[in-house]
């Protein structure tokens, strides 16, 4: 007997076309999901601001997704699925057409909080309407590891689409490619769909839209914190002290009102079960080591002086990894091996990436070196994060589930914040300290220094410089010199305790054998995945 029609969809559209447009039209969103990132000196040179304002932009595009999440499976049981689709597309190419007029920084920031909303929105409802036409739990594995195949991807892609497009235009252009990138799917799609409803119309008159902004405003100040505390003084300044204050406020008010409502934002029963707070353990060092590969870029754009083009090909191996990680931890999830077996190895290989990085890290060296690194960071990733939070998922029952994958959506958005936290304060505390170690060994009567200073004044004046300007120009030169060295230092120090930590997690994995208690597999068919 044939397949019976997706009830989402009208005959004449075929099942398999279906499919590939819902994935489609989470593209274009995780695109400008870390869009930024993809090139921060662009993008702070577009809109006049500091790198760190580009790094907030991010991060109130994530917190707008994680504190949504939970919000936004009400209006998909108000609206219908059709309904809802143009209402959340539609705003989304709205916030992106925003985007790419704008110049000022701080409209953009209410917009990629507001764009992070819609793209919770438009990838539950995608990958709603096909979990609930996958029966069996291969399906939806499958489809759980494409869908964070393709997030996982999002960085390296976008260095790779965009690199050329910005170094060819101003950076708003990749808002205006978006924009028709959302239009094709969009008119498919509203030809497509019927208006079927799974359920009857559940109004929206008991929203809790106190708890959605009692936890937004905890993600966004969480941020603020982590990414504009180092530049600030952390507590010494009153912004920050102020943002803590608030947070503990906050999360005081909010664990008294969902242990106090009968039908909770995000149930904390989730955390009564071991494996769960295990798990969440686990995504949180990933998430710090996966964005520590940002020390590696800067090393390519500053220390080795390759251009944003030239990185972004040198990241295709981070991006095959982890297209080659998410293959392999899917095909173990689906034969149900054990999560030590697929957590060993990952870790294991993001432990061969900072100890290989650590010794590779020089003032001049071969990109060829780099390759084998970067393709095992992205296998280690590839390998750890779908098995990870499918065994955080199914540490629970299924009742709360939607609450165990809220959680974890949250935890990685802390873990992003924590690892920008981590790189500002290491940087310039490692910096500071290796610069003044530096001063303390050179002085002007040093050998080497006085040869140095010497080379370089008679390089200069045999170039028609003056004397006095090659002297000034060569002690320039030297402290250029003396930064370069800084950075590499921070840059291994930091992996050095990466390496420690990773070291320290893979003994943890392999002392606990209770982890092994947990099915991996997906209990719900219409669970939508964090």
């Amino acid at each position: 007997m044939a397949k019976r029609q997706m009830p989402y969809f009208k005959r004449w559209a075929p099942e398999w076309l279906v499919k590939i447009i819902l994935f489609s039209m989470t593209l274009p969103g995780i695109i400008i999901f870390f869009l930024p990132l993809s090139n921060v000196n662009a993008a702070a040179g577009y809109y006049g601001s500091e790198p760190a304002d580009i790094q907030f932009s991010v991060a109130l595009f994530y917190a707008g997704y994680v504190g949504f999440y939970s919000l936004e499976r009400r209006f998909f049981s108000f609206l219908a699925a059709k309904e809802y689709f143009l209402l959340f597309t539609t705003l989304q190419i709205v916030a992106c057409l925003i985007c790419y007029f704008t110049h000022e920084i701080y409209v953009l920031f209410p917009i990629r909080f507001i764009q992070g909303m819609l793209f919770a929105g438009n990838v539950n409802l995608s990958l709603t309407l096909i979990f609930t036409r996958l029966s069996s739990e291969r399906g939806r594995e499958i489809s759980f590891s494409v869908f964070f195949g393709i997030l996982l991807c999002a960085l390296p892609f976008n260095n790779l689409i965009t690199a050329d497009l910005i170094d060819s235009y101003n950076f708003n252009i990749v808002y205006k490619t978006a924009i028709f990138s959302y239009l094709p799917g969009l008119i498919f799609l509203t030809l497509a769909m019927s208006n079927y409803r799974t359920h009857a119309r559940f109004h929206l008159y008991k929203l809790d839209w106190q708890s959605f902004a009692v936890f937004s405003t905890i993600l966004v100040l969480v941020g603020y914190i982590t990414i504009f505390g180092q530049e600030y003084y952390w507590l010494e300044d009153p912004r920050i002290l102020g943002s803590v204050i608030g947070i503990i406020a906050l999360a005081g008010i909010s664990v008294v009102r969902q242990k106090s409502i009968k039908r909770p934002y995000i149930d904390l029963r989730v955390f009564s079960y071991r494996n769960f707070k295990i798990g969440l353990l686990i995504l949180f060092v990933m998430y710090i080591c996966r964005f520590a590969s940002g020390i590696t870029n800067a090393f390519f754009a500053t220390e080795l002086h390759l251009d944003p083009f030239y990185i972004s090909y040198i990241n295709v191996f981070n991006l095959s990894g982890l297209i080659v990680g998410v293959i392999i931890a899917c095909c173990m999830v689906l034969q149900k091996k054990r999560i030590q077996y697929v957590w060993v190895p990952g870790f294991l290989m993001l432990l061969l990436f900072h100890a290989l990085m650590y010794y590779s890290f020089d003032v001049q060296a071969n990109e060829f070196n780099y390759y084998i690194p970067l393709f095992l960071q992205g296998l280690g990733v590839g390998l750890i994060m779908v098995p990870t939070i499918i065994f955080i998922i199914s540490s629970v029952p299924a009742s709360i589930g939607p609450s165990a994958a809220a959680t974890a959506l949250a935890i990685r958005y802390l873990g992003f914040c924590v690892s920008i936290a981590l790189i500002n304060f290491f940087e310039l505390y490692e910096k500071s300290r290796h610069y003044n170690a530096f001063q303390d060994h050179l002085s002007a009567v040093d050998p080497f220094v006085k040869d140095y200073l010497h080379k370089q004044t008679s390089k200069l004046t045999a170039r028609g410089m003056l004397e006095d300007h090659a002297v000034k120009a060569s002690n320039k030169l030297l402290v250029s010199r003396m930064n370069v060295q800084d950075h590499v230092r921070f840059a291994m120090d930091y992996y050095e305790i990466m390496v420690w930590l990773l070291a320290a997690f893979l003994l943890l994995i392999i002392l606990l054998p209770y982890l092994n208690r947990t099915a991996l597999y997906l209990k719900s068919r219409s669970l939508s995945p964090a």
